[in-house]
């Protein structure tokens, strides 16, 4: 069990908290801030206690000078500030007099935000491959490090394993939820466990499908990744995504373990996709050459529940349509409602982060599940049985 916040008498501490406030910002304006919220519990308890709160995240990614300027977290400190109700000092840099400055006038429970620690990635990215100069850097700007932000866990950066690296160190309160959440699955699921699998590319998920075929009871498939499968099974698949390089492991998989993994029994087609074309539902067997399966449809639903009602533990990683169209949205919409249902009869349900965690959302199921995570690469990492840098150099308690 890894050290926490909690752990730690924080009274007059510099502590530096890596977040993850890698938020969607249009025009200047936050869209979802909820990475924001939910690391509010770790904030709340730095500043209760007495800390002086300096706060790390990355936004977007940093390619050139252009991308400073839509990517600045100036927005994300003024939303902070009216969630916690009281004054985020924003500092425009990410090193230098400046910030030391800043950092060095901070009172018992003042909160700090530095920019975007990926502004340093236009330098030979030194924070996205963990710079040993700046960790140590960074690092000499506090007494402690608490790691929080679990959607960067699985990458060895600067801003997590650089400075913890060389600080006391823990996790904070979403971090620890994480774990605490995924080792119900990884550990001793209560059975029979399910995984339902979708998005769009076999190749993402290559490692957590040959870590899952040894763990979990059932492997659903879905999303854009169904179609490399059906077509190693044989069927033609017209214009639908299909990763040619990976029809030898798609087909390695079925012939291995027909039993585990389960493929969809029809789709919803279109010619392209947009929500002006006209779809039709249709066999797997019966995908025209000019068409596109972008959805699942009654026939897989069906399929699908015979499994998923006789479940005690799920796990969903990745939409099974491409649910930001309306018109290809039904079957995650579906699979939300039948979780949702189950999570309330005491089934353990776990939704991977990413384009999952924001179907969920979307679809107003923010609190209908066991656990929602913030990481889509990070819980892929723990699904596939590897340990998460961000987190593996915390200290043990």
């Amino acid at each position: 069990m890894k050290k926490t916040i909690k752990d730690y008498d924080l009274e007059g501490k510099k502590v530096i908290i890596r977040v993850d406030f890698n938020v969607p910002i249009k025009d200047g304006i936050i869209t979802d801030d909820n990475r924001i919220v939910e690391s509010l519990g770790t904030i709340n308890y730095a500043i209760e206690h007495g800390a002086k709160v300096i706060l790390m995240s990355h936004l977007g990614r940093i390619k050139d000078e252009s991308d400073k300027l839509k990517n600045t977290l100036k927005p994300v400190s003024i939303r902070l500030a009216q969630l916690i109700n009281k004054e985020v000092i924003f500092v425009e840099e990410t090193r230098g007099a400046k910030l030391e400055e800043a950092i060095n006038r901070l009172n018992n429970g003042d909160v700090l935000l530095m920019e975007n620690t990926r502004f340093e990635d236009l330098n030979g990215k030194k924070e996205s491959k963990n710079d040993p100069e700046l960790g140590a850097y960074w690092a000499s700007l506090g007494d402690l490090y608490i790691n929080d932000a679990f959607g960067t866990a699985h990458r060895a950066h600067a801003s997590n394993v650089g400075i913890a690296s060389h600080l006391p160190n823990g996790v904070g309160f979403l971090i620890e939820t994480e774990l605490t959440e995924f080792a119900k699955v990884t550990n001793n699921p209560n059975r029979p466990y399910t995984v339902i699998l979708g998005g769009s590319k076999v190749s993402d998920k290559i490692e957590v499908i040959k870590n899952l075929v040894n763990t979990a009871d059932h492997i659903l498939i879905g999303g854009g990744m169904m179609f490399t499968f059906l077509k190693a099974q044989g069927y033609e698949v017209g214009k639908s995504l299909l990763e040619e390089d990976y029809l030898d492991f798609c087909r390695e998989m079925l012939e291995k373990y027909p039993n585990k993994i389960v493929l969809p029994a029809d789709c919803v087609c279109g010619k392209e996709l947009s929500n002006d074309t006209n779809i039709r539902s249709c066999q797997i067997s019966d995908i025209h050459e000019d068409e596109m399966g972008l959805d699942v449809s009654l026939l897989t639903f069906n399929l699908f529940n015979s499994y998923i009602d006789k479940s005690k533990t799920i796990v969903w990683n990745g939409p099974i349509g491409a649910f930001e169209y309306e018109k290809f949205a039904d079957g995650t919409k579906v699979l939300c409602d039948v979780l949702s249902q189950l999570t309330q009869k005491g089934v353990t349900t776990i939704i991977g982060g990413g384009d999952t965690a924001a179907a969920a959302i979307q679809f107003g199921h923010k609190n209908s599940f066991t656990h929602i995570s913030t990481g889509g690469g990070a819980s892929l990492e723990l699904l596939a049985g590897k340990e998460l840098p961000g987190i593996s150099i915390i200290k043990d308690k």
